[in-house]
């Protein structure tokens, strides 16, 4: 609890709330919600047909199970394993509502029982399945964890996403799976995802398999999204492991990278659509940059007890927030999909209770209020720190 009044979260609350109004109800938590359709009005072709749809896109932080989490999840299966859906079930009704959900996962998987946590991560491979239950459709696993156990860990990980039915981008059993992005269909869109990390904490790549994790280098980045558009792709997502740790504010080589890949463009059109950043662990800036949605840190969506560099635990390492972007098709052939809304949606992982929760639909009580408060406001202050609400960014729910 933070040591602020009742009285202070009180009046805190009601300016949240106040921020929030107008926002659609909140869903029913234990049910998947139906995918909606943006709206907006579809553009006509020539002849009168209808064209292309429009989508919405959300996009969420770190997938990072700490021992506690995964104590959580084999608590929360009575026995029967490890089950990581009721720790999602708050954000599943914004995840499973948009066309497109894109997850960030930080570890690899273990086998046979053998599951760590921090420093070399080895999740159990139920959570895959929690994933793609919660409504997730592809998954950056591009890292500085990817090689944690060596390409035994990368096979695991993207053949336990197979068979949940999610696609994945960034790590690779193969060098022709390396050379392909994640292919997703929204609305009336097909989506390239692309993902990178700045490192991997050391640990070589695997003989004879350079490929086995996507490293960030600009050059290669253009390259891979024009035969992305190349191929055929109406958007290109890029997903990028990137920032230093526990800094709120994006670092220079996260400003300076964002700036190259938002100018490079071919006949006059963007290259990339939309970047997602995750690794830092707190929640950071969104910004567009050359017409281009930055999302430069999501922050952690699922961690367990967090300590930063001085030692401390730190409050931060379960904030993260979901951005979530409204596409609409082009008036032309040949001309980028849009942007028209673009949103941000906090969100807090519960350490004691080990529920990650979507703040502003929320209904925080009794002890957690404070707690919830005072999560939300942090999230809302760094994520506009860059003068995105200016730019048309809004809170959501």
């Amino acid at each position: 609890m933070t040591q602020r009044t009742r009285q202070g979260a009180v009046t805190l609350a009601a300016v949240l709330l106040g921020t929030a109004a107008g926002c659609a109800g909140q869903a029913d938590p234990g049910k998947a919600s139906p995918r909606q359709e943006p709206q907006h009005p579809a553009p006509f072709a020539a002849g009168g047909t209808v064209a292309a749809r429009g989508f919405t896109l959300v996009a969420s932080g770190d997938v990072l199970p700490h021992d506690s989490v995964i104590r959580q999840a084999r608590a929360d299966a009575d026995g029967d394993g490890y089950d990581f859906r009721p720790m999602l079930a708050g954000v599943r009704p914004v995840i499973s509502g948009a066309d497109l959900a894109i997850c960030h996962m930080e570890t690899v998987y273990g086998g046979n029982g053998d599951y760590t946590g921090y420093p070399a991560f080895k999740s159990p491979p139920q959570i895959a399945k929690a994933l793609a239950s919660t409504g997730y459709d592809s998954c950056s696993a591009a890292s500085n964890h990817t090689l944690d156990d060596g390409a035994a860990g990368v096979r695991r990980t993207l053949d336990a996403l197979d068979e949940a039915g999610i696609r994945h981008a960034g790590s690779a059993r193969t060098a022709a799976e390396a050379a392909r992005p994640a292919w997703l269909k929204a609305g009336g869109a097909k989506v390239a995802q692309l993902a990178y990390t700045y490192g991997t904490n050391g640990f070589p790549l695997p003989e004879k398999q350079p490929w086995a994790v996507s490293l960030i280098d600009e050059r290669k980045i253009v390259a891979d999204a024009r035969a992305a558009r190349k191929a055929g792709a109406d958007v290109v997502v890029v997903s990028l492991h990137w920032g230093t740790e526990w800094e709120t504010d994006p670092d220079e080589r996260q400003l300076r990278l964002g700036r190259t890949l938002t100018v490079s463009t071919t006949d006059g059109r963007p290259d990339i659509d939309l970047i997602l950043g995750t690794h830092a662990h707190v929640p950071q800036a969104y910004e567009k940059v050359n017409g281009t949605w930055i999302v430069y840190g999501m922050g952690n969506q699922i961690a367990g007890s967090m300590v930063n560099y001085e030692g401390v635990e730190d409050p931060r390492g379960h904030q993260g927030s979901i951005g979530r972007f409204t596409f609409v098709p082009p008036a032309r052939p040949g001309e980028r999909w849009a942007v028209k809304k673009a949103e941000f949606i906090p969100q807090w992982m519960n350490a004691g209770t080990g529920r990650v929760i979507n703040l502003p639909a929320a209904l925080c009580r009794d002890a957690d209020l404070e707690d919830c408060l005072a999560a939300q406001s942090a999230i809302r202050k760094a994520v506009l720190s860059r003068g995105a609400a200016e730019q048309g960014l809004t809170m959501g729910r």
